[in-house]
């Protein structure tokens, strides 16, 4: 036997994880290329491989490791599918969020993923019903590790199968954890128009958004959301992405504004540049402004010239200019105005359910 020389350290002993790093870490695995299902099974067959049953007789231990086994393998690939549920449970995304969703990946997809999870789910309790009373009554030997063989591969097989679909749900977590959650209770003011217009300048200025701003078409991607004071206990100010205005054409960053303006807008800014430096005519910007009042009757717009320190035409619009700050404090004012006179409704009280038999 090798003797450890004296004074020389001692190697550090392998630690197995703590379960809440288990779970962690088969919420990631899913983000690294292996399959979802792969991540949840090596947990829950760890966690069920550490079973230590007491019993008088060697049967009788084998009989309840086997049992364990089938508990706690089906208990863990049921925690682990109802966290990647977790968010979309009651009361669920939030209207703007679902349109998103919606809109990214298609409508349904999302409700067609939770459902066969929840058939996965179901399938899994009756398995770990029905094995876990098999276990108790098999003989020992082989007749107890056929429950635990049967038990790994149906669970296997049911969770592989909704491995798309926890793919899909990872997918819409990471696209969701990018957006800002809008509150549909709270008055909402969406500054839209055609890229470069100085739209993130404005929110910059009006709220506390810090969006990035440049000199180049298409800086903002996606959408942000600050908060300002307009006479309200809180109002949320949105930027969004550039629109060309291209009806049924629209990219994916344009997609998700047209859903801002028409899903979450208690009023719609809409800004006009008639200087001619975003690159876009002041005709190609009406176009939008004229489809959007004909396609949005019930939503109020609020038409706003930017750059007011750059020349440009006379107009009897309000002009701003987010560099110098003119205009802002009318542009406030404007906005209360609007919100007052088209006040947002308030948010229904959800329904107490009714006691008794359900049809």
């Amino acid at each position: 036997m090798k003797r450890r020389r004296r004074g020389a350290r001692r190697p550090p002993r392998p630690t197995r994880p703590s379960r809440g790093q288990e779970d962690r870490g088969a919420a990631r695995d899913g983000l690294r290329g292996r399959p979802p299902s792969a991540a949840i099974l090596d947990t829950a067959f760890r966690r069920a491989y550490r079973a230590t049953p007491r019993g008088e007789t060697a049967a009788a231990r084998a009989r309840r490791r086997a049992e364990l086994k089938v508990i706690r393998s089906t208990a863990v690939v049921l925690r682990h599918l109802g966290l990647r549920l977790k968010r979309y449970r009651s009361p669920g995304l939030r209207p703007l969020q679902a349109r998103l969703v919606a809109q990214r990946f298609g409508a349904g997809a999302l409700e067609r993923a939770i459902r066969r999870i929840h058939e996965a789910e179901r399938r899994i309790r009756s398995l770990g019903r029905d094995e876990t009373r098999r276990a108790r009554d098999a003989a020992a030997g082989e007749g107890v590790a056929g429950v635990v063989r049967d038990t790994y591969g149906r669970l296997a097989s049911f969770v592989r199968e909704v491995d798309p679909d926890l793919r899909l749900l990872l997918e819409i977590d990471r696209f969701l954890d990018q957006r800002p959650d809008v509150d549909p209770s709270v008055p909402t003011v969406v500054l839209a128009g055609f890229p470069n217009v100085g739209k993130s300048s404005l929110v910059a200025r009006l709220s506390t958004a810090r969006p990035k701003v440049a000199e180049y078409p298409f800086t903002t991607l996606s959408l942000a959301v600050g908060h300002a004071d307009l006479g309200f206990d809180r109002l949320q100010v949105v930027d969004t992405p550039g629109i060309l205005g291209r009806a049924g054409h629209l990219n994916p960053a344009e997609a998700e504004a047209d859903v801002a303006v028409r899903g979450a807008a208690h009023l719609v800014v809409f800004l006009l540049d008639p200087t001619g430096s975003s690159g876009h005519t002041i005709a190609e910007q009406e176009k939008l402004l004229d489809r959007w009042r004909i396609e949005l009757p019930n939503v109020p717009i609020l038409v706003v010239e930017t750059k007011a320190d750059l020349p440009s035409p006379p107009s009897p619009r309000l002009k701003v200019s987010a560099r110098t700050g003119t205009g802002i404090d009318a542009l406030r004012e404007a906005i209360a105005a609007a919100l007052a006179a088209h006040p947002p409704p308030r948010p229904t009280p959800p329904a107490e359910e009714e006691s008794g038999p359900v049809e």
